[in-house]
């Protein structure tokens, strides 16, 4: 069922990824999606091939309608005009912005094991220009045309990496701002009816991740706490995210949901949704993700283990590092 006919969606970054991701599964349930990315053509990173036209052609695989338009995050003029062709082309309509666009993860890998003073300062830039400064650029264009529609929704993709240390200091830090961007634009937004939420996916098994995780496996290659990401165990593929926020665009009364963070996982457990495979992968704060984790052999009984959450409570008193008050 396309319950988004007749809907308009922008996808930043949307040339691979989970950016392609959200986009199909946009596309999929019948949403006109725009989406975003430098390369119009074939191009490749790190071996990586993704394209506009790439994505454009797997949306119409599925019978979605995609409009691919090149444009460099970090070029504010480039994004305004983005928008002006969008308000031209569709009449002043946009119903929802996913804020995806990212371009720190060749500078994250590449920094991988290195305290920050080891690493150059320009690691922040890396990521944190296109993945945090864009979202806050595109949200403010989106944010024009919504508002005088009084409708709209801005989904910004963050991680748990926001709340707990992963990774680097600057993508941590990029990753908890997000969250904050995402709550403090809906007490803005909130008089108009427009929605701006925080969209947690779990690990996503992308092109650049994947090959992330393999470099992980070979340095810590006995290291038991990261064995859930060399066995890639519960991984979500980037179409997972994306019905995920396709059905939280078709909910009726969303601004109910705005300011706060959304879990991929959670919100596929309520919209019943699977991934691609036909499973539907754990929340990371489920018993059914943490317990496994802890002790691997578990895995193989997984249908035992209760799909019930941890209070945020208990895991902010161990698991994650968010700032203590």
């Amino acid at each position: 069922m396309k319950h988004l006919e007749g809907k308009v969606a922008l996808v930043t970054g949307a040339t691979r990824g989970i950016g392609r991701g959200i986009a199909i599964g946009l596309g999929e349930a019948g949403a006109t999606v725009y989406v975003t990315g430098r390369s119009l053509n074939n191009s490749s990173s790190e071996g990586v091939s993704g394209s506009l036209s790439e994505t454009k052609s797997a949306i119409e695989e599925v019978g979605g309608v995609c409009i691919p338009v090149q444009v460099d995050h970090s070029e504010d003029e480039q994004v305004r005009l983005l928008f002006d062709r969008i308000q031209d082309e569709q009449n002043g309509q946009l119903d929802l912005l996913v804020n995806n666009a990212y371009s720190g993860v060749q500078a994250v890998k590449d920094a991988y094991g290195q305290p920050f003073w080891d690493s150059e300062p320009s690691l922040w830039d890396a990521s944190n220009n296109v993945g945090l400064r864009s979202h806050y650029v595109a949200s403010v264009f989106a944010a024009r045309m919504m508002t005088k529609r009084n409708s709209g929704l801005i989904c910004t993709i963050s991680s748990w990496g926001g709340m707990s240390y992963f990774f680097d200091i600057a993508y941590g830090v990029g990753k908890a701002a997000c969250d904050r961007l995402a709550a403090n634009m809906a007490v803005e937004l909130e008089p108009h009816n427009v929605t701006s939420v925080s969209i947690w996916p779990g690990i996503v098994g992308t092109e650049l991740f994947s090959s992330f995780a393999s470099q992980m496996n070979q340095t810590n290659a006995t290291d038991l706490k990261n064995s859930f990401l060399s066995d890639r165990y519960n991984w979500e593929t980037p179409l997972f995210t994306g019905r995920a926020i396709a059905a939280l665009a078709g909910e009726p009364n969303v601004i109910r949901r705005t300011g706060r963070v959304q879990i991929v996982a959670e919100l596929a457990k309520k919209y019943n949704l699977v991934d691609e495979n036909g499973h539907q992968p754990a929340s990371l704060r489920s018993l059914r993700f943490v317990l496994p984790v802890a002790l691997p052999v578990l895995r193989k009984y997984l249908w035992l283990i209760p799909d019930i959450k941890v209070p945020w409570s208990l895991l902010l008193l161990n698991a994650l590092g968010s700032p203590k008050i």
